[in-house]
C-alpha cells in the first residue's frame, strides 16, 4: 500500500470519528482537537514511504511534528480538550440556522472539508517521495523561515494568552480592561499574527516541493484553501468581536488584518 492510500484510509477514519463522536454530544469541535495531530501522522506516513530514510521527508515531519506540539499544547491550556470544549463560533452558527442545517454544514464542511484539508496541506510531501534527492541549501533555508514562523506564532498565542489571564483576574476583581481585546505586542502590528504565522508555515511546506519539484497541479491546493478558510474566519471572528466591543472597527482602521505592518495613527 502507498504512503497516500495508507493516509486516504486515515482520512476515511478521521472523518467517520469526528462526525460520530458530534451526535451523541452535540459538540462539533473534533476535528478542532485532532487538528493539530492529524497532519503529523500523514507527515510521518509520507516518510516511511521512503522507509525513514529521505532527509527531506524526516526534516519536514519532524517540523510538522513541532507544529503539532506547539499547536496542542495551546489548545489544551484553552480548554480544547475538556468537556465542554467546543469552539464559541460553532454554537453562534448553530443559532443562526435550522437543526437540519446545521447538521448538513457539520457533514459537509466541519467534518469533510476540514478532513481533506488537512490531508491536502501535507500533500507536497508525496511530490517528494515520487522525486528524491539530497538536502540543498534552499531546503535549510526553508526549514530556518518555517522555525522562525514557529516562533512568532508561539509569541503571539503566549501573549494572547497573558492578556486573557491578566483580563480574567482583572474581571475577578470587579475591574474592567479597556480595550476588552489585545492591541499590543505583536498585535500592534497585526489583529491576527498567530492566523498569519499558521496559514504561512504551510505556505512553507508547499516551499520545499517547489524547490524540488516546482508548481504542479495540485500541491498549491491545500495552502491556497487554508488561506481562504482563515480568510472567512477571520471576518466571521471580527463580526463576532465588533457585536461585544464597537471600538473594534477602529482597531480595524489602525492595524493590518494579517501581514504584519505598521499601524495608522
Amino acid at each position: 500500500m502507498s504512503a497516500v492510500q495508507t493516509n486516504l484510509w486515515v482520512l476515511a477514519v478521521t472523518c467517520a470519528l469526528t462526525w460520530l463522536l458530534s451526535i451523541p454530544t452535540k459538540d462539533t469541535s473534533w476535528v478542532d482537537r485532532i487538528w493539530s495531530v492529524v497532519p503529523a501522522l500523514y507527515a510521518w506516513v509520507f516518510a516511511s514511504g521512503a522507509n525513514f530514510t529521505d532527509a527531506r521527508l524526516n526534516l519536514i515531519a519532524s517540523l510538522i511534528t513541532l507544529w503539532a506540539a506547539r499547536l496542542t499544547f495551546n489548545f489544551a491550556r484553552k480548554g480544547g480538550y475538556r468537556p465542554g470544549g467546543e469552539d464559541y463560533r460553532w454554537e453562534v452558527l448553530r443559532k443562526q440556522m435550522k437543526p437540519w442545517q446545521y447538521q448538513v454544514f457539520n457533514i459537509g464542511f466541519i467534518v469533510i472539508f476540514q478532513n481533506v484539508l488537512l490531508l491536502l496541506i501535507v500533500m507536497p510531501m508525496n511530490d517528494l517521495l515520487l522525486n528524491r534527492s539530497s538536502l540543498s541549501p534552499a531546503d535549510i533555508a526553508a526549514a530556518a523561515l518555517f522555525l522562525s514562523l514557529l516562533s512568532y506564532e508561539t509569541i503571539a498565542d503566549q501573549q494572547q494568552w497573558n492578556f486573557h489571564q491578566h483580563k480574567k483576574s482583572e474581571v475577578a476583581a470587579g475591574r474592567k480592561v479597556e480595550p476588552g481585546f489585545l492591541t499590543k505586542g505583536l498585535f500592534a502590528f497585526s489583529r491576527h499574527p498567530n492566523f498569519f504565522a499558521e496559514v504561512s508555515q504551510w505556505w512553507v511546506v508547499l516551499l520545499f516541493a517547489v524547490i524540488q519539484v516546482g508548481f504542479t497541479s495540485t500541491n498549491w491546493v491545500g495552502a491556497a484553501l487554508l488561506t481562504a478558510l482563515f480568510a472567512g474566519s477571520t471576518r466571521f471572528t471580527e463580526q463576532i468581536s465588533i457585536s461585544k466591543y464597537p471600538e473594534y472597527r477602529d482597531y480595524q482602521k489602525r492595524v493590518s488584518a494579517l501581514i504584519p505592518w505598521f499601524s495608522k495613527k
